[in-house]
């Protein structure tokens, strides 16, 4: 309900924090292209490398965003990009593999690009982060895995 102290718009963002299965279920069908910042090379088998090779493997357009390896130019198969604004093309989402706290110094970068949702892996939550992103619109999930819910849609 709107009153004059919460305007629509105040009501209206928490719409786009997604935290139910059917609603990651429907961002997963619509999304196409995942830029992942954060990503890790193969050598490190960590999850910010097999997330996203599985992703790519489960259909998923993979655009490698890594925030450390300089001399890296490919991941995955595909060139690496530095920065999410720098991605050409539509984004559907960004997967963010960077600890809670340095999330913060990428949010303009991402903001920029405008994808259609931003999704926090298993562990990682940036509330104030996650606010920003929904008040532009953009679709937040926080703290989940998105192998995982990849895997719960049978992709």
């Amino acid at each position: 309900m709107t009153t004059p102290d919460t305007p629509a718009t105040a009501v209206d963002w928490r719409t786009h924090l997604i935290d139910d299965d059917a609603g990651i279920e429907r961002l997963l069908r619509r999304t196409h292209r995942i830029a992942v910042l954060g990503i890790k090379t193969e050598e490190t088998g960590q999850p910010a490398y097999y997330v996203p090779e599985y992703a790519q493997r489960a259909g998923y357009a993979i655009v490698p965003v890594p925030v450390y390896y300089p001399d890296v130019t490919e991941i995955l198969g595909e060139p690496v990009v530095r920065t999410v604004s720098a991605v050409p093309g539509q984004v559907d989402m960004v997967n963010v593999f960077r600890r809670p706290r340095d999330i913060d110094q990428h949010v303009d970068d991402i903001l920029s690009k405008h994808p259609a949702s931003v999704w926090f892996q298993l562990g990682i939550r940036n509330d104030a982060a996650a606010e920003r992103f929904a008040r532009a619109g953009i679709d937040v999930v926080q703290d989940r895995c998105l192998l995982v819910e990849l895997q719960a849609i049978g992709r």
